[in-house]
């Protein structure tokens, strides 16, 4: 007799954690009619437990040093290179060829590096002295803008989903973001990598399920500062910006298209999710002095 193969089960990751989902539900992505895995299929309750994890670390993170997260990003960059092979295969089960899956897990650890280099000189470029008349000066300082929900592209299961958690977490957000529903497996294993990284439990929330299913849940979630939607869906895009009006949410569109092309590298993704402060600081005035210096 045959034996029957046992397919592995990817559990969805919050708040540090492996839980699967509350709803029992799961569903298995195929290539070829043939089954890869057993995925998670999230509800809102999973994407809620999230959004908590994801407040709970969003403080922490936003107060790390900028030099602090481009060294965690830089180790997340470091995990995945000593498990290439892994992604490589489960890119080919998905249908990529072998030396296209190579060229995408190595894209992949290069966004890392990529916007591990910008953690700690988005501000200077982005910042402002602004000029003023008066005896004080002006600052305008970008800060995060605080939980990112985010759809990762349907058409890239590694690299689209690394560019958006790169260019996220790398200002001081935190993120949940919703996995490719066709092209999962890698999103999870990439989980993996950031549970022996040395990432926060929270910063970054990653679902497995059906985005039709959960994007009324998303853009209408009270504590989520901004949406991040990959793709050119008209209705989705409309629901989203309608119900982000209702409870004053930024909301960002992206293509879900060609992640290979270096355009993606880019610090206003980063920029995409700051708000911009702005500081009056009184200048002290000396006596006699013929300046307010």
């Amino acid at each position: 007799m045959s034996r029957i193969a046992i397919l592995k089960t990817y559990k969805i990751y919050i708040g540090g954690k492996f839980p699967r989902t509350e709803s029992g539900r799961f569903y298995q992505p195929k290539f070829d009619n043939k089954a890869l895995a057993n995925m998670c299929l999230s509800s809102r309750k999973d994407f809620r437990n999230a959004v908590v994890a994801a407040r709970k670390a969003q403080g922490g993170w936003a107060h790390k040093s900028a030099y602090n997260r481009s060294q965690i990003l830089y180790r997340i960059a470091e995990v995945l290179e000593g498990r290439k092979a892994q992604f490589v295969a489960e890119l080919a089960l998905q249908g990529s060829t072998e030396a296209l899956a190579k060229e995408e897990v190595n894209l992949s650890i290069d966004r890392l590096i990529y916007y591990a280099g910008w953690c700690d000189k988005y501000i200077q470029m982005y910042s402002t002295v602004n000029p003023v008349s008066g005896s004080y000066f002006n600052f305008s300082v970008p800060e995060p803008t605080g939980i990112v929900a985010a759809f990762a592209p349907e058409k890239s299961g590694l690299l689209g989903l690394v560019t958006q958690i790169c260019s996220i977490i790398a200002g001081g957000n935190t993120c949940v973001i919703l996995a490719s529903e066709s092209k999962p497996l890698c999103a999870i294993t990439f989980a993996e990598v950031l549970a022996t990284s040395d990432v926060p439990g929270g910063v970054i929330n990653i679902l497995t399920g059906n985005r039709a299913e959960l994007l009324t849940h998303f853009g209408s979630h009270m504590d989520v500062n901004a949406v991040l939607y990959c793709g050119a869906d008209k209705n989705d895009i409309k629901t989203l910006q309608e119900l982000a009006v209702e409870s004053m949410k930024r909301t960002r569109i992206r293509e879900d298209g060609d992640y290979f092309d270096a355009k993606h590298e880019n610090p206003y993704y980063i920029f995409d999710f700051q708000e911009t402060k702005t500081t009056w600081h009184p200048i002290e005035q000396i006596a006699g002095a013929g300046s307010g210096y």
